[in-house]
């Protein structure tokens, strides 16, 4: 999740984009750059660095680079890796434009091969230097109509800064997608990805939709529609302090980045479906073993994966946990995959176990979150989550963006392997578009679910219960409550509560029973009702409309309806919410648990 920052004043603008960069660092980065407008406005002054803004500091110490507008940027790499050509800004070919992104340009590619044919060379492997050279190729002597242009061309999320020598008294800023705010200033006015950046030098903003470009000089900004026709804005005060600012306004990262999970999923299904990957799911077509190996949250994803991967792809699917596979008496054959899931791409288990299993032969699929990451180097292909960094140390808007491609990497595999017929893919395919909307939907009772977790907040135990595709939900969810709460919880399939778990159901033990209307329905109702008979209190996640289940429940949660199959993308998300709350009132650290640590690099 880049960081953006733009400058037009009177002040020097170098230490006003460092303080900004500095302010951002919680978005998470792996390089950092700047653009100056030097005094002569005829020249575009350009460093970067790989690492953190003390190292771009560093790079920056006695150089004297002096002007009044400028750029700054963190990236947070999505296209190629963390070097000094693919940071940020990036400069049109003549030197005469600079530019910042943040976000996915989804046909850069088709762009990129029109600039080559017109002469146009590219020294970085991002889709951001397409529109650096875009706006040199459409510049019409005036920079707010060439951005017009640029942004007409332009498919994806994205929020763009730009500052030119031809123009050098002004930032254009174009948004689509991606968050872009404007800060008012006296003589002299701001851009940023948000409002921590600028909060040291104002407190009164403009907030930029989707589809408006803008013009900023340091007496005026305009704001236009695409059409170019100006728009009227509203400013609006904010009285954050920095602390909170960074949170967006929530609590804790853990918080907000439950209530990101509409876009992350959108933006990782936009993301799988234009990396087109032709090979691997050729390759699939010989598979006749799939391997998922995976630790923690990651490990609970791959349950999940094997539901859908057996069901549409017709692969047999074994999940193990990482650091177990490892030391296995492994049986690979060139028709085996192994895949490995790892949200930083550096879980130590995860990678010797793929690397072993490559040596043996197997072919290797990673899924990761984080690019240029060892596990996206190491293994044959690599498959992305679109979630920016990932902050709190439990996961969670990556567990459901796993999700999303492990269902989409079924159905690609089953089309391929013709498994499953066009008509069966577009079903799940345009229930899964719908998601983002659903979610929303059930992150607009947040306040219920936490007058819950204070009515439970107490409770020594929990037992979590699910069945078939829900069961590893089931494991998902108390894995959440123990690790930011500290409270014992177990996960376990419904049907084999008689089997031992019964005996601790009393009348003082919570019981979270995911129960959405799908065809075993039926089968938990009745396991509902052996916790009932024992005077367990029972929590249910069910599906709206469900009235019969109140019947059995002391509280339930209600989710939006889907397919069968897209019910754990649903019903996990009042469980992240239910621990995060519980924990949250217990006064824990909840960003940071004790003992825990977000990328475990050793074994």
């Amino acid at each position: 999740m880049c960081g953006i920052i733009g400058y037009v004043g009177k002040r020097s603008a170098v230490p006003v984009l460092l303080y900004g960069l500095q302010r951002l660092e919680y978005r998470g980065y792996d390089s950092a750059g700047i653009a100056v407008i030097d005094k002569s406005g005829k020249n575009i002054i350009i460093e970067k660095q790989v690492g953190k803004i003390k190292d771009l500091q560093e790079k920056l110490w006695n150089k004297k680079i002096e002007g009044h507008t400028a750029l700054g940027h963190t990236r947070w790499a999505t296209h190629g890796a963390p070097t000094i050509e693919n940071a940020h800004p990036h400069t049109s070919q003549k030197g005469t434009i600079s530019v910042v992104h943040n976000g996915i340009i989804e046909n850069y590619l088709e762009l990129k091969e029109e600039l080559i044919k017109k002469g146009y060379k590219f020294r970085s492997e991002t889709d951001t230097e397409v529109i650096a050279h875009l706006f040199e190729e459409l510049y019409t002597g005036d920079l707010l109509e060439t951005a017009l242009q640029v942004a007409k061309k332009l498919e994806g999320a994205y929020a763009v800064g730009v500052i030119s020598t031809y123009q050098p008294d002004r930032i254009v800023a174009v948004k689509k997608g991606s968050p872009l705010i404007i800060g008012l200033g006296k003589d002299e006015n701001f851009i940023a990805s948000d409002i921590p950046a600028v909060l040291e030098y104002t407190k009164d903003f403009i907030a930029l939709e989707d589809g408006e470009v803008a013009l900023i000089t340091k007496g005026k900004v305009e704001v236009y529609n695409l059409e170019g026709k100006k728009l009227e804005k509203k400013p609006f005060h904010v009285t954050w302090d920095v602390s909170v600012a960074e949170k967006a306004g929530y609590k804790h990262f853990m918080q907000k980045e439950i209530h990101e999970q509409p876009r992350t999923i959108g933006d990782t299904i936009t993301g799988f479906s234009s990396a087109k990957m032709p090979e691997l799911f050729e390759t699939l077509k010989n598979v006749d073993r799939l391997y998922i190996i995976a630790c923690g949250t990651s490990y609970h994803a791959g349950l999940v994966g094997k539901f859908w991967i057996e069901k549409f792809a017709r692969i047999p699917v074994e999940v193990d946990y990482a650091s177990e596979y490892r030391y296995r008496d492994r049986i690979i054959t060139d028709k085996t995959v192994v895949m490995g899931i790892s949200q930083s791409g550096e879980t130590a288990d995860t990678r010797f176990a793929l690397i072993d299993a490559k040596k043996e032969g197997a072919l290797t699929v990673g899924l990761v979150n984080v690019v240029g990451s060892s596990l996206s180097r190491e293994t044959d292909f690599v498959l992305y989550t679109y979630c920016g960094p990932e902050i709190g140390v439990a996961a969670t808007k990556t567990f459901t963006a796993q999700l999303a491609v492990l269902l989409l990497f079924a159905l690609e595999a089953g089309l391929e392997r013709g498994t499953i017929s066009h008509k069966e893919y577009q079903r799940v395919h345009q229930e899964l578009l719908h998601i983002p909307s659903k979610i929303e939907k059930i992150l607009n009772n947040d306040e219920k679910i936490k007058e819950l977790a204070h009515k439970y907040m107490n409770a020594d135990d929990f037992l979590f219960l699910g069945r078939n595709i829900n069961y590893p939900i089931a494991l998902e969810g108390a894995l959440k409550l123990k690790e930011i709460s500290y409270i014992h919880a177990e996960g376990y399939p419904a049907g084999e509560m008689k089997h031992g778990p019964i005996a601790l159901i009393d009348e003082k033990l919570p019981v979270v029973c995911i129960v959405p209307q799908d065809r075993y329905y039926e089968k938990m109702f009745s396991n509902i009702q052996e916790v009932k008979a024992r005077k367990g209190k029972v929590i249910s996640v069910a599906t709206e409309g469900d009235s019969r289940i109140k019947q059995l429940s002391d509280d339930v949660v209600y989710i939006p309806e889907t397919a069968d199959e897209l019910y754990p993308i649903l019903t996990v998300v009042p469980l992240q919410l239910l621990s995060y709350h519980i924990a949250s009132l217990l006064g824990k650290d909840v960003d940071q648990p004790r003992n825990l640590a977000k990328t475990v690099t050793v074994e």
